[in-house]
Protein backbone atom coordinates (compact mmCIF):
# COMPACT_ATOMS: atom_id res chain seq x y z
CA UNK A 1 0.00 0.00 0.00
CA UNK A 2 1.68 3.41 -0.99
CA UNK A 3 2.25 5.60 1.99
CA UNK A 4 2.75 9.52 2.32
CA UNK A 5 6.21 10.21 3.64
CA UNK A 6 7.63 13.01 6.12
CA UNK A 7 10.93 13.74 6.47
CA UNK A 8 12.90 16.61 7.90
CA UNK A 9 16.04 18.24 9.08
CA UNK A 10 18.69 16.47 6.74
CA UNK A 11 20.98 19.51 7.24
CA UNK A 12 22.51 18.32 3.71
CA UNK A 13 26.02 19.75 2.90
CA UNK A 14 28.43 18.93 0.09
CA UNK A 15 30.98 17.85 2.82
CA UNK A 16 29.02 15.20 3.95
CA UNK A 17 28.93 12.71 1.34
CA UNK A 18 27.63 9.43 2.82
CA UNK A 19 24.47 11.71 3.60
CA UNK A 20 23.99 12.94 -0.28
CA UNK A 21 24.10 9.19 -1.06
CA UNK A 22 21.73 8.25 1.61
CA UNK A 23 19.48 10.56 0.66
CA UNK A 24 20.11 9.91 -2.92
CA UNK A 25 18.77 5.78 -2.49
CA UNK A 26 15.86 6.78 -0.31
CA UNK A 27 14.38 9.04 -2.99
CA UNK A 28 15.02 5.75 -5.74
CA UNK A 29 13.93 3.62 -3.52
CA UNK A 30 11.16 4.50 -0.99
CA UNK A 31 9.99 8.10 -2.08
CA UNK A 32 9.64 7.14 -5.85
CA UNK A 33 6.94 4.74 -4.59
CA UNK A 34 5.09 7.68 -2.42
CA UNK A 35 1.52 9.08 -2.91
CA UNK A 36 3.50 12.28 -1.39
CA UNK A 37 6.44 13.61 -0.12
CA UNK A 38 6.80 16.18 2.64
CA UNK A 39 10.32 17.70 3.65
CA UNK A 40 9.21 20.14 6.52
CA UNK A 41 12.30 22.59 6.65
CA UNK A 42 16.14 22.08 7.67
CA UNK A 43 16.38 19.96 4.10
CA UNK A 44 19.95 21.89 3.85
CA UNK A 45 22.36 22.46 6.49
CA UNK A 46 22.39 26.37 4.73
CA UNK A 47 20.56 27.96 1.61
CA UNK A 48 21.57 31.11 0.75
CA UNK A 49 19.31 31.80 -1.80
CA UNK A 50 17.36 30.36 -5.03
CA UNK A 51 20.39 32.03 -7.13
CA UNK A 52 23.14 28.94 -5.52
CA UNK A 53 23.83 26.98 -8.35
CA UNK A 54 27.12 25.59 -7.11
CA UNK A 55 27.32 22.53 -8.50
CA UNK A 56 27.07 20.71 -4.81
CA UNK A 57 24.02 22.41 -3.93
CA UNK A 58 23.01 21.43 -7.68
CA UNK A 59 23.07 17.87 -7.41
CA UNK A 60 20.54 18.23 -4.66
CA UNK A 61 17.98 20.09 -6.51
CA UNK A 62 18.67 17.56 -9.39
CA UNK A 63 17.56 14.87 -7.71
CA UNK A 64 14.51 16.75 -5.87
CA UNK A 65 13.45 17.44 -9.51
CA UNK A 66 13.88 14.10 -10.62
CA UNK A 67 11.33 12.80 -7.69
CA UNK A 68 8.94 15.27 -9.00
CA UNK A 69 9.44 14.59 -12.72
CA UNK A 70 8.35 10.84 -12.02
CA UNK A 71 5.17 12.47 -10.77
CA UNK A 72 5.33 12.08 -6.82
CA UNK A 73 4.03 15.28 -5.47
CA UNK A 74 6.63 17.15 -3.73
CA UNK A 75 6.04 19.55 -0.93
CA UNK A 76 8.80 21.33 1.40
CA UNK A 77 8.36 23.87 4.04
CA UNK A 78 11.26 26.25 5.28
CA UNK A 79 13.16 25.70 8.34
CA UNK A 80 15.56 27.59 10.59
CA UNK A 81 18.26 26.67 8.25
CA UNK A 82 16.82 27.02 4.46
CA UNK A 83 13.84 29.80 5.20
CA UNK A 84 15.17 31.62 1.81
CA UNK A 85 13.77 29.14 0.23
CA UNK A 86 11.17 30.93 -2.48
CA UNK A 87 9.99 30.65 -6.23
CA UNK A 88 12.95 29.83 -7.47
CA UNK A 89 13.78 26.69 -5.91
CA UNK A 90 10.33 25.78 -6.79
CA UNK A 91 10.70 25.99 -9.81
CA UNK A 92 13.97 24.23 -10.35
CA UNK A 93 13.06 21.41 -8.35
CA UNK A 94 8.81 21.24 -9.26
CA UNK A 95 8.05 21.07 -5.57
CA UNK A 96 5.24 23.19 -4.03
CA UNK A 97 6.18 25.77 -0.90
CA UNK A 98 3.90 25.47 2.13
CA UNK A 99 3.73 27.86 4.15
CA UNK A 100 4.79 27.67 8.38
CA UNK A 101 2.41 25.89 9.67
CA UNK A 102 -0.32 24.67 7.46
CA UNK A 103 -2.95 22.13 7.64
CA UNK A 104 -3.77 19.16 5.23
CA UNK A 105 -6.15 16.27 5.08
CA UNK A 106 -3.97 13.63 6.11
CA UNK A 107 -6.50 10.25 4.93
CA UNK A 108 -9.29 11.77 6.33
CA UNK A 109 -7.82 13.79 9.49
CA UNK A 110 -6.93 16.96 9.19
CA UNK A 111 -3.34 17.60 10.54
CA UNK A 112 -0.83 20.40 11.52
CA UNK A 113 2.68 20.44 9.68
CA UNK A 114 5.18 23.21 10.54
CA UNK A 115 8.90 23.06 11.42
CA UNK A 116 8.78 23.20 14.88
CA UNK A 117 11.02 25.78 16.21
CA UNK A 118 8.39 28.37 16.38
CA UNK A 119 7.15 26.11 19.68
CA UNK A 120 10.47 26.23 21.29
CA UNK A 121 9.36 29.10 22.82
CA UNK A 122 11.40 28.91 26.10
CA UNK A 123 14.69 29.62 23.98
CA UNK A 124 14.00 33.54 23.82
CA UNK A 125 17.15 33.72 22.18
CA UNK A 126 16.59 31.88 19.33
CA UNK A 127 13.06 33.08 19.12
CA UNK A 128 14.09 36.68 18.74
CA UNK A 129 16.90 35.74 15.95
CA UNK A 130 13.95 33.74 13.73
CA UNK A 131 11.87 37.12 13.88
CA UNK A 132 14.59 38.91 12.83
CA UNK A 133 15.81 36.63 9.74
CA UNK A 134 12.34 35.90 8.95
CA UNK A 135 11.73 39.76 8.47
CA UNK A 136 11.26 41.42 4.52
CA UNK A 137 14.20 43.36 5.38
CA UNK A 138 16.60 41.05 6.35
CA UNK A 139 16.05 39.25 3.47
CA UNK A 140 16.32 42.02 0.99
CA UNK A 141 19.34 42.90 2.48
CA UNK A 142 21.44 39.66 2.78
CA UNK A 143 19.97 38.90 -0.81
CA UNK A 144 21.64 41.86 -2.26
CA UNK A 145 24.72 40.65 -1.18
CA UNK A 146 27.62 39.20 -3.30
CA UNK A 147 27.04 35.00 -3.08
CA UNK A 148 30.95 34.77 -1.86
CA UNK A 149 29.47 37.13 0.71
CA UNK A 150 26.38 35.12 1.65
CA UNK A 151 28.22 32.19 1.59
CA UNK A 152 30.63 33.37 4.84
CA UNK A 153 27.71 35.02 6.86
CA UNK A 154 26.31 31.24 6.31
CA UNK A 155 29.38 29.94 7.84
CA UNK A 156 29.54 32.32 10.71
CA UNK A 157 25.75 32.26 11.38
CA UNK A 158 26.21 28.70 11.79
CA UNK A 159 29.10 28.81 14.57
CA UNK A 160 27.30 30.95 16.33
CA UNK A 161 24.17 28.83 16.34
CA UNK A 162 26.10 25.63 17.44
CA UNK A 163 27.43 27.62 20.29
CA UNK A 164 24.43 28.75 21.07
CA UNK A 165 23.20 24.96 21.27
CA UNK A 166 26.12 23.84 22.83
CA UNK A 167 25.26 26.65 26.11
CA UNK A 168 21.50 26.03 26.54
CA UNK A 169 19.89 23.61 28.98
CA UNK A 170 18.60 20.80 26.93
CA UNK A 171 15.06 21.33 28.36
CA UNK A 172 14.85 25.21 26.75
CA UNK A 173 15.89 23.46 23.37
CA UNK A 174 12.49 21.30 22.66
CA UNK A 175 9.24 22.71 22.20
CA UNK A 176 6.98 24.05 24.92
CA UNK A 177 3.48 22.12 25.80
CA UNK A 178 1.56 25.30 26.08
CA UNK A 179 2.50 26.62 22.82
CA UNK A 180 1.85 23.37 20.98
CA UNK A 181 -1.49 23.09 22.70
CA UNK A 182 -2.51 27.02 21.68
CA UNK A 183 -1.55 26.45 18.21
CA UNK A 184 -3.51 23.10 18.15
CA UNK A 185 -6.62 24.76 19.21
CA UNK A 186 -5.48 27.82 16.95
CA UNK A 187 -6.22 25.48 14.16
CA UNK A 188 -9.36 22.99 15.38
CA UNK A 189 -6.60 19.74 14.93
CA UNK A 190 -5.68 17.13 17.11
CA UNK A 191 -2.75 15.98 15.15
CA UNK A 192 0.58 17.64 14.30
CA UNK A 193 3.67 16.96 12.52
CA UNK A 194 6.86 18.49 13.27
CA UNK A 195 10.89 18.63 13.05
CA UNK A 196 13.69 20.49 14.30
CA UNK A 197 14.12 19.52 17.63
CA UNK A 198 15.97 16.14 16.60
CA UNK A 199 13.79 13.71 18.99
CA UNK A 200 11.60 11.75 16.93
CA UNK A 201 8.93 10.24 19.01
CA UNK A 202 4.83 10.03 18.99
CA UNK A 203 3.51 11.84 21.93
CA UNK A 204 -0.09 10.83 22.96
CA UNK A 205 -2.16 13.22 25.31
CA UNK A 206 -5.19 14.97 25.58
CA UNK A 207 -6.38 17.97 24.18
CA UNK A 208 -8.81 19.48 26.28
CA UNK A 209 -10.31 15.93 26.70
CA UNK A 210 -9.88 15.03 23.23
CA UNK A 211 -7.37 12.46 22.20
CA UNK A 212 -4.30 14.12 20.06
CA UNK A 213 -1.50 13.20 18.59
CA UNK A 214 1.99 14.99 18.43
CA UNK A 215 4.65 13.28 15.99
CA UNK A 216 7.85 14.47 16.22
CA UNK A 217 10.56 14.15 13.14
CA UNK A 218 14.03 12.78 13.51
CA UNK A 219 16.88 13.94 11.57
CA UNK A 220 19.45 11.99 9.55
CA UNK A 221 23.21 10.78 10.37
CA UNK A 222 24.14 7.22 9.39
CA UNK A 223 20.57 6.27 8.77
CA UNK A 224 17.38 8.54 7.80
CA UNK A 225 14.26 8.85 9.89
CA UNK A 226 10.79 8.79 7.90
CA UNK A 227 7.48 8.88 9.15
CA UNK A 228 5.34 6.41 6.96
CA UNK A 229 1.40 7.78 7.12
CA UNK A 230 -2.00 5.77 5.44
CA UNK A 231 -5.38 4.99 6.37
CA UNK A 232 -4.18 2.71 8.92
CA UNK A 233 -2.19 5.49 10.55
CA UNK A 234 1.57 6.88 11.24
CA UNK A 235 5.02 5.03 11.96
CA UNK A 236 8.46 6.24 12.80
CA UNK A 237 10.99 4.17 10.76
CA UNK A 238 14.54 4.58 9.80
CA UNK A 239 16.10 4.16 6.74
CA UNK A 240 17.47 2.06 5.51
CA UNK A 241 15.61 -0.50 7.53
Amino acid sequence: MAATLFISDLHLDACLPELSRLFERFLTEQAAQAEALYILGDLFEAWVGDDDERPETGQFVRQLRRLSDQGVPLYVMQGNRDFLFADGFAARTGCQLLPDPSVIDLYGRPTLLLHGDSLCTDDIKHQESRKLLRSRKWKDDFLALPLDKRIELAHEYRSMSREHLRDQPEAIMDVNAQAVAELMRKYGVTQMIHGHTHRPAIHSFKLDGVPAQRIVLGDWNEVGSVLFCDEKGCELRQFPA
